[in-house]
């Protein structure tokens, strides 16, 4: 059975920081590639970062880059999202979803295990 443990989200002011954490209940992660996506009010999913089962060279959003890092811990069964310096348009609901092949390339989140996701909301 596939199970998602999630946390971390929460409010902040732009320019705070938060860390997502997501975690495998039942099954490995380290195996696999794991995605992050969003979800704005009123607007489409988008992918947001990717780490791969070796955690050489994640991807990201233009948007986040330079901003946000992605991460993982073996020995936890977790991959993190770190974000920094967050702003307003990153409000929205966080997923992650594990892919089950060891690369990022191509990743959309189709044919994904997802999380439960958790908010995030950056307001003054």
């Amino acid at each position: 059975q596939v199970q998602l443990v999630q946390s971390g989200g929460g409010s902040v002011q732009p320019g705070g920081s938060l860390r997502l954490s997501c975690t495998g209940s039942g099954f490995p992660l380290g195996p696999f590639a794991v995605g992050w996506f969003r979800q704005a009010p009123g607007k489409e999913r988008e992918p947001v970062a990717c780490i791969s089962s070796n955690a050489d060279s994640p991807s990201y959003v233009d948007s986040v880059k330079g901003r946000f890092t992605v991460s993982r811990d073996y020995a936890k069964n977790t991959v993190y999202l770190e974000m920094n310096n967050l702003k307003p348009e990153d409000t929205g609901v966080y997923y992650c979803a594990p892919r089950r092949v060891d690369y990022c390339s191509g990743y959309d989140g189709h044919g994904g295990s997802w999380g439960p996701g958790t908010q995030v909301t950056v307001s003054s």
